[in-house]
């Protein structure tokens, strides 16, 4: 009874992370049409602000507060997850408009891929070890054959550099997300989630102010769009933080990325076909190769 429990409490993890993958495609869309509408910079600034009020108010109707310290202080450096966050915000809208978004998130795939196999096998930042197995070659080949089918567009002179920069986000996805996890096992996920914004947007009003130059917050005098739901992303972004930080501390890192994926490329494939009524084949493919050699080596595991 009890390994069957252990089992059915596993699979409830998994799709607890295809459904942050779905959350982060809509988050990631709305935060888009945000920057299209107000900038990049604004637009960063304006999600961690929503983002910071959101968690604000949760602590509030919880009667917490974010300051109250309980037991040993956590590591300083689990504070800067809202920084690595920024850095992964930059590096993907400089990806973009170079090489095609299902490059993006393939290559992306691909450092998250090899930075959650470096957590596993050494248990990076104090997360649970998860060491590589050979038998794992076997569903990593379909994986990585999925990557490949999905990379479709070098033509561009700054494709490699965009590449460069797609690869890096997943480097600090992952990191984000295992910073994240560990600073809400010190504190709890609602101060880490509150401590995050408040980095995140600590460094978000510098960048403002000093390559913000043309935007209309550098005048502070927004516009806002009648398509009210542009605003939510950080409200989003806050829900997304905190699945991630319950599955990320029981699911290993190079799963999470996986599952996370497939919950992204399987969404948007279906908004294409319910928006536009198109599908793109090499993004079906991608993610059913990726999606096989989860499922085997998943399986592989269960086995062992």
């Amino acid at each position: 009874m009890d390994g069957a429990r252990g089992t059915g409490s596993n699979l409830m993890y998994y799709f607890l992370a295809l459904f942050t993958g779905v959350l982060i495609t809509v988050m990631v869309t709305f935060n888009g049409g945000l920057t299209e509408t107000h900038g990049l910079y604004s637009a960063t600034v304006i999600i961690h602000t929503v983002g910071l009020a959101a968690v604000s108010s949760l602590l509030l109707f919880k009667r917490e507060s974010p300051f109250t310290r309980e037991g040993k202080r956590p590591p300083r450096y689990l504070y800067l997850s809202g920084t690595v966050g920024l850095l992964t915000v930059l590096l993907t809208n400089y990806a973009f408009g170079n090489i095609s978004v299902s490059s993006i998130l393939a290559l992306g795939l691909f450092g998250q891929s090899l930075s959650g196999i470096a957590v596993d096998q050494f248990g990076l930042f104090g997360m649970k070890k998860y060491p590589f197995n050979a038998r794992k070659c076997i569903g990593l080949s379909f994986m990585f054959a999925g990557v490949i089918v999905m990379v479709s567009d070098f033509n561009n002179p700054n494709a490699l550099l965009a590449a460069a920069a797609a690869f890096a986000t997943g480097i600090s996805i992952v990191t984000c997300r295992v910073l994240n996890a560990r600073l809400a096992a010190h504190i709890g996920t609602r101060r880490g989630v509150f401590f995050t914004h408040i980095t995140g947007l600590a460094v978000a009003i510098p960048i403002l102010l000093l390559f913000g130059r043309g935007e209309a917050g550098i005048h502070f005098n927004y516009v806002f769009t009648p398509s009210f739901y542009i605003y939510i992303g950080g409200l989003l972004g806050v829900a997304v933080i905190m699945t991630d930080n319950i599955t990320a501390v029981r699911i290993p890192a190079f799963y999470l990325s996986l599952l996370l994926f497939v919950g992204q490329v399987s969404s948007a494939l279906a908004a294409d076909f319910i928006i536009d009524r198109s599908l793109n084949p090499y993004n079906i493919a991608g993610v059913t190769l990726v999606a096989l050699g989860l499922g085997l080596n998943v399986f592989t595991e269960k086995r062992r």
